[in-house]
C-alpha cells in the first residue's frame, strides 16, 4: 500500500467500466489464474487473466457483472495476453470480486 497521492488528472486517465463475464475457464498449469472473456460493451470481448481461482470457480463467475480497467496496456503472460484488469479485494484471505449493486449494461463507464 502506498501513501502517494495522485491528481484528479491522473485518476481520470483510468477507464473503469462494467464488464459482463461471458466465458470463464481454468488456466492449465496455474494455481491462481482463470481466463475470462468479458463483454465491455465493445464489438469484441476482452480476454482477461485474473488470479481469483482460489475463491471462484469458472461457473461462479459466469454472467457476473464486474468492474474492469479497460485502458491498461496489454500484458503478455505465459498463458496468453491479458487485455484489462478485473478489480477485486481480499478479506481474511478470500478474494472478493467488485460488482455493481444493481444491473447495468456492459460497457457502462464508472465515474
Amino acid at each position: 500500500m502506498t501513501d502517494e497521492k495522485i491528481t484528479i488528472e491522473d485518476f481520470i486517465k483510468v477507464d473503469l467500466r462494467i464488464g459482463k463475464i461471458i466465458h470463464a475457464e481454468e488456466v492449465e498449469d496455474s494455481r491462481k489464474m482463470l481466463k475470462l472473456q468479458v463483454d465491455i460493451g465493445e464489438e469484441e470481448e476482452r480476454t482477461i487473466y485474473a488470479g481469483v481461482k482460489k475463491s471462484y470457480s469458472p461457473e461462479e463467475l459466469l454472467n457476473k457483472l464486474v468492474v474492469v480497467i479497460v485502458n491498461l496496456l496489454p500484458r503478455e503472460m505465459k498463458f496468453g495476453t491479458s487485455n484489462g484488469m478485473m478489480l477485486a479485494t481480499q478479506n481474511d484471505g478470500d478474494i472478493i470480486v467488485l460488482q455493481p449493486e444493481k444491473d447495468v449494461m456492459p460497457g457502462a463507464k464508472i465515474s
